[in-house]
């Protein structure tokens, strides 16, 4: 089993992630070759919680700017919305 920190890259934490807290779905930035099952155990070993539910997608790269005939690119990325059993919450990620 890998490390759960090299699974769980990050929380993603915008205004749409805040709203979804309140219905215990957490966001998270992931490893591209993470599956629902690691990405489960991560966040349970990590945060002590218990997992109902992991949903995944992947994000592509938007192109982004023409600087001196350069297309510059933003990176893609995994994205893992993590929902929790009735009454669980990550104390961490509250604000």
């Amino acid at each position: 089993m890998r490390d759960p920190r090299k699974v769980i890259l990050s929380p993603i934490i915008t205004e749409k992630a805040g709203i979804e807290r309140q219905i215990n779905r957490y966001t998270f930035k992931v490893d591209p070759q993470a599956n629902k099952i690691e990405i489960k155990h991560a966040i349970q070993k990590l945060f002590k919680v218990k997992v109902r539910d992991v949903n995944t997608v992947k994000v592509h790269g938007k192109v982004r700017g023409w600087i001196k005939g350069v297309i510059g690119r933003t990176p893609s990325f995994k994205k893992a919305y993590v929902t929790l059993e009735r009454g669980q919450k990550i104390e961490e990620l509250e604000t």
